[in-house]
């Protein structure tokens, strides 16, 4: 039985360990595969692991072996699953296992945008504080979260647990969801998208990506926004219009982005949000804490064991 994993470096960059999988037959690992190196890695392969290496269905029919695609991720569009559900191809991906971490990063960028604390203990590290005529100083103002509002667009799992640390934080909490949510705890209210742009302090895309939403964070939404708002996308590039964001920006429309993900990544150099003003973005690393890899791992794992023994878990459909 031979295992093939094509992109396995994200996930695993040397402090996880690939032997559980290993024992489970012919393993061979790449830290990356290139578009021309795919099917001379997985052409006789019966299980193949992937992340961001594209499987569509020219490929996928090109590969008698296969039994089994195992997608080393929560979203599965690498993989045309209905070429593979065809060919009576299981199809798996890893459900909620880094909603904690994602959370945490949404508010590791609202506490920069409060107190800039790099900012500040650089600043002394330069000696600006041993050279201050007073006892204290600060670069940016100063903000308070309590009494603020965070809006939330999205309400699933990672949105809910957004909403938790934001209550704790004494602030507001609004939310925007496709569906009207019968069982909303108490300090969370839904609202319209229009009413989550318009009243918040803060605005964060937590929602899944479809072809609905593609960009829909446009520049008729972001005019809706308080000047002093800032926009915060930890869900996917997919959801802005880049073009219209960097303007707004730009511009002084409003305040501060803070985004982990963009459309392409990793982006163009010419992507015109790299260089907007106050527009503070990270490399896509909401889900990778050591913990959330670990859990990732282990439902790698549990997914292909699982199938093995013919009962597949998290099984994905067209």
């Amino acid at each position: 039985m031979k295992i093939v994993v094509l992109d396995g470096y994200a996930l695993n960059p040397g402090d996880l360990s690939w032997n559980q999988l290993k024992n489970m037959g012919d393993c061979q690992i790449y830290d990356r595969t290139k578009p021309e190196e795919i099917f001379g890695r997985i052409g006789d392969a019966e299980l193949v692991i992937t992340n961001k290496v594209v499987l569509d269905k020219s490929l996928i029919d090109k590969l008698p072996d296969l039994r089994y695609i195992g997608v080393t991720a929560t979203g599965y569009n690498v993989v045309d699953v209905k070429a593979a559900t065809d060919r009576n191809i299981t199809v798996t991906n890893i459900p909620a296992y880094s909603t904690d971490s994602v959370a945490q990063l949404v508010f590791s960028h609202i506490l920069n945008m409060a107190n800039r604390v790099e900012l500040h203990a650089n600043s002394v590290r330069e000696g600006a504080w041993t050279r201050n005529t007073d006892f204290s100083y600060w670069k940016t103002p100063q903000t308070e979260l309590a009494g603020k509002t965070i809006g939330i667009v999205g309400f699933g799992r990672i949105g809910r647990k957004v909403a938790e640390i934001a209550l704790a934080f004494g602030m507001k909490v609004i939310f925007q969801n496709r569906s009207i949510k019968a069982d909303i705890p108490e300090g969370f209210i839904q609202k319209s998208l229009e009413e989550v742009f318009t009243e918040s302090d803060f605005v964060s895309l937590n929602c899944p990506f479809t072809n609905e939403n593609n960009a829909f964070v446009n520049q008729s939404l972001i005019k809706t926004m308080k000047s002093t708002a800032v926009l915060i996308n930890t869900g996917r590039g997919g959801l802005i219009n880049e073009q219209d964001l960097a303007k707004a920006l730009n511009s002084g429309q409003i305040a501060a982005a803070c985004l982990d993900v963009l459309s392409t990544e990793p982006p163009l150099p010419d992507n015109p949000l790299i260089s907007a003003k106050n527009c503070f973005i990270t490399p896509h690393v909401a889900w990778a804490t050591l913990e959330a890899r670990e859990r990732l791992m282990n439902v790698v794992l549990d997914n292909l064991r699982l199938f093995i023994l013919g009962r597949p878990q998290n099984v994905v459909k067209a």
